[in-house]
């Protein structure tokens, strides 16, 4: 410290101790609101928890990158891996949950969700910076063991307009990957993401697209019955298709015609070979008997099953443009076109 005083100035000895410490202590007042301002990162990977207001029936929010957290979960399934179905008061449950948390209930959804032990928790994507919830089993080896899976909620700009399914993650190689990098690529969506492969249990019990008695259906079908549109992403082998790189289906229904030729012509633009479903022999792939196809199309919602060769799956570029084509559709849909089926509650 410079010591150094005009003359005829008081010594700094002079001063009483009280009046120092106070002094000091408010020193401290103002270089802590200073710091708290900032908003630099609370530990050298830059994540941090940030309080939400308690109106929000939020917690604490944490900053993460979404793809690396959505693929960690992923990357521990398999075929040998848990599966325990839920019985139908579980099911009620997680889609009572979810709805809640469409309605921006959290505090609720936490509550409902207790009595499967399940949680909600507040999270922001360290890439983009968008909020999402994240519905999931609160222990990590429940989850393992009984592969229900994982819901993430877009918060903030409006309640959620369309849905991101991924059935099949592993078994349909990295499909979990354009999953979430759709859902990332446009505002105001749902993912959905099933826990298990799809022969964990071996009786055929974990494929979800093809079952009604599981927690992914329940909540695809309380989405549906919102009138929210989906996009379901799944995978195909090369050689099951020879010369083509996607197919476009519209499933049971006919609602989403014109998002199909919205997507097709989208990957078309990128380079990709599409199989157009309805008018072209797809080499039954077109999902028909995908149980959320077959409820959306009775309720005249919007649904896409959208098959993906493994090249494309696996390919940084290729996948990119996968997921800029179905990010076309999702904001169109977030924006409020090319919708159909009943009527979403006002945003």
């Amino acid at each position: 410290m410079h010591r150094g005083v005009r003359a005829g100035a008081r010594s700094a000895a002079t001063v009483r101790p009280s009046v120092a410490a106070a002094l000091a202590a408010l020193l401290v007042l103002l270089l802590v609101g200073t710091t708290g301002c900032s908003g630099g990162p609370a530990g050298s990977d830059g994540a941090s928890a940030t309080p939400r207001p308690s109106g929000s029936g939020a917690s604490a929010e944490t900053v993460v990158d979404l793809r690396s957290r959505v693929t960690a979960f992923t990357g521990k399934l398999s075929a040998r891996g848990g599966y325990r179905g839920p019985d139908l008061a579980q099911r009620r449950a997680v889609a009572d949950g979810v709805r809640l948390t469409l309605d921006g209930e959290l505090s609720s959804a936490r509550e409902r969700l207790a009595a499967v032990g399940w949680t909600v928790r507040t999270l922001r994507d360290r890439t983009g910076g968008r909020a999402f919830a994240e519905l999931a089993d609160e222990d990590a080896g429940v989850a393992r063991q009984r592969g229900w899976g994982r819901v993430y909620v877009s918060l903030g700009g409006g309640r959620p307009r369309w849905t991101v399914q991924a059935p099949h993650p592993v078994a349909d190689l990295h499909s979990e990957r354009l999953a979430v990098g759709t859902l990332l690529s446009a505002p105001r969506g749902v993912l959905v993401l099933a826990g298990a492969h799809r022969d964990a249990d071996g009786g055929g019990g974990a494929d979800v697209a093809h079952r009604e008695d599981t927690v992914f259906d329940a909540v695809c079908a309380m989405l549906a019955g919102q009138g929210l549109p989906a996009l379901q992403v799944h995978g195909f082998a090369d050689e099951s298709l020879p010369g083509e790189d996607v197919v476009v289906s519209t499933g049971r229904g006919d609602a989403a015609r014109r998002p199909a030729e919205r997507l097709a012509d989208a990957l078309d633009l990128r380079g990709l070979a599409v199989c157009r479903a309805d008018g072209e022999e797809c080499g039954d792939l077109e999902g028909r008997r995908n149980v959320q196809g077959v409820r959306a199309a009775a309720l005249r919602v919007p649904f896409l099953h959208v098959e993906f060769n493994r090249s494309v799956r696996g390919g940084r570029e290729s996948a990119e443009d996968a997921v800029g084509a179905l990010g076309e559709v999702a904001r169109s849909w977030a924006e409020g076109s090319d919708r159909a089926g009943p009527s979403a509650p006002a945003s």
